[in-house]
């Protein structure tokens, strides 16, 4: 049985394509669920008390969980679904603006660099990445380096 693919191959992406994602709500659930996974239950993010005598007065959400959801984000749009080889790096990577419980987030995602690979089944492709939240702030950017499958010579 043949895998389904919806991603772009490398060959498809140019070189300033830029992509808008799905978006995605931040839940109380995303954030349980990371600490259990991540091992961090750190009262910023846990704790309501706590949380609300800091600058951010409410919890937030783990910028590492924000990122994780916008990697989602982009996937379940259809960008590298099936075509990621592997994810090979993060580079200028900062975290601008904290996300709070019920903040929605999106991504807008731009080719920044396209670089030929020595197997012929694949490159290398930078990508500038803006998670934008629902007042179109800029809460993270940064490059990720995603090693892409090229189109099939036989498709």
């Amino acid at each position: 049985m043949k895998a389904w693919i919806a991603g772009k191959y490398f060959d498809e992406l140019k070189i300033g394509d830029k992509f808008l994602t799905v978006s995605r709500t931040i839940t109380e659930a995303d954030i349980v669920n990371f600490c259990g996974i991540s091992g961090d239950f750190n009262q910023l993010h846990t704790d309501i008390e706590f949380a609300s005598g800091t600058p951010f007065g409410a919890r937030i959400a783990h910028g590492l969980c924000v990122m994780a959801i916008a990697s989602g984000c982009v996937n379940r749009s259809g960008l590298v679904e099936g075509t990621a080889m592997a994810f090979t790096g993060i580079k200028e990577w900062s975290f601008r603006t904290p996300l709070l419980i019920n903040d929605t987030i999106y991504v807008k995602v731009l080719v920044k660099k396209k670089k030929e690979s020595k197997k012929a089944d694949r490159g290398l492709v930078s990508m500038w990445l803006e998670v934008i939240n629902q007042r179109d702030e800029v809460v993270m950017e940064g490059q990720w380096d995603i090693l892409m499958a090229r189109r099939p010579l036989t498709e």
